[in-house]
């Protein structure tokens, strides 16, 4: 795995130069392209670079093990050195698995309210405001497309994108249901509840992704409404796309103009339909999509968000943290890292078998 390092390194240095080069930035899409691939070999790089030193310095050591007066500091060094090396090589054995080619993309978060009413909704809005906080601390930009709101704040289902580079790679662990555990506003009894919510994350498509014709969807058009039918416009900028090959609805009703709504969700059909593609296309594993959210029932669950306790447990990985208010407010990084390097992990077991 390791013996194309060199090639990648000078591949690497290729790049370099080339955007060192004045007639380069004569050519944005050119300059784009090239920081693209920069970035993505970067790590890689880095180690690479590391293992190479460390190397050199186990050689070193070596040739002065024999030595009597450096011998005991040379064997240090190279006892040092070998151990650093094992693990850059572990190192990027991980860094140089194949990458989903969808990592770099924005994303579709589709939110819905499961099992447990009232309660549910208020937990489908805990979700959304958490990625929301997430995303824009790292940068990207989020939209809402539609929400269907309850009277006490809670949200029946709602959908957003998220635009920023690799946005696809830290959202798609986000996938499936979501479990809640707490004591609900309005009960009396102190009682706690669980209730659950769905969560769907999809790779925004791109026009070579996907051909969507035209023709092959209805458009139709309504007065947006706000919770229990309140603030309804008096024009029909909502827009409704039907895709009548295969029956797909998808709402938006948050631009007051009747065209933004209309393009916000073109946006999504297209990634659904792309999912769906994607699905098919990886229908041998289809019972490890991501995408695959379940019925909601309490049972199936990815993630547990414990208030009395401040527990979140991640039941995939048995990854539990006791830092539930900070994650609720969008420090997710942790919980995701941690996904990340699981996921390597069982990649590099089914490479080495």
């Amino acid at each position: 795995m390791l013996d194309n390092l060199e090639a990648i390194v000078l591949k690497y240095e290729n790049i370099e130069a080339q955007l060192n080069a004045p007639e380069t930035y004569q050519n944005p899409e050119l300059v784009a392209r090239l920081n693209q691939e920069q970035k993505k070999l970067e790590g890689i790089v880095t180690a690479a670079r590391a293992l190479n030193a460390q190397q050199e310095a186990v050689r070193q050591a070596e040739s002065l093990l024999s030595d009597p007066e450096l011998g005991d500091m040379a064997k240090e060094e190279y006892v040092s050195a070998k151990t650093a090396c094992e693990a850059l090589e572990e190192q990027l054995k991980l860094l140089l698995l194949p990458r989903d080619p969808d990592d770099e993309k924005s994303v579709v978060v589709e939110i819905r309210a499961g099992v447990g009413g009232e309660e549910a909704a208020l937990f489908a809005h805990t979700l959304a405001r958490m990625y929301t906080m997430y995303a824009e601390g790292q940068g990207w930009t989020v939209e809402v497309a539609s929400a269907n709101e309850t009277e006490l704040g809670g949200v029946k289902e709602i959908s957003f994108t998220i635009d920023g580079d690799g946005a696809y790679s830290r959202f798609k662990f986000e996938s499936g249901v979501h479990r809640v555990q707490r004591v609900p506003e309005t009960e009396s009894g102190g009682r706690i509840h669980t209730s659950t919510a769905t969560v769907a994350v999809l790779p925004e498509a791109d026009e070579v992704d996907v051909h969507l014709d035209p023709s092959d969807v209805e458009m139709q058009v309504f007065r947006s409404s706000g919770a229990g039918g309140q603030h309804v416009n008096k024009t029909s900028s909502a827009v409704r796309l039907i895709h009548k090959p295969t029956g797909m609805v998808v709402e938006c009703q948050q631009e007051r103009s009747q065209f933004q709504n209309r393009d916000k969700a073109m946006r999504i059909l297209a990634a659904r339909l792309y999912e769906q593609e994607r699905q098919r296309v990886d229908e041998a594993v289809t019972q490890q999509r991501r995408s695959q959210v379940g019925t909601g029932m309490r049972n199936e669950r990815i993630r547990t968000y414990n208030f009395p306790q401040g527990r979140v447990t991640d039941h995939r990985i048995g990854l539990t943290l006791y830092k539930l208010d900070s994650v609720i407010d969008g420090d997710l990084d942790e919980v995701i890292d941690s996904l990340i390097a699981a996921e390597r992990m069982e990649q590099l077991k089914a490479r080495e078998e």
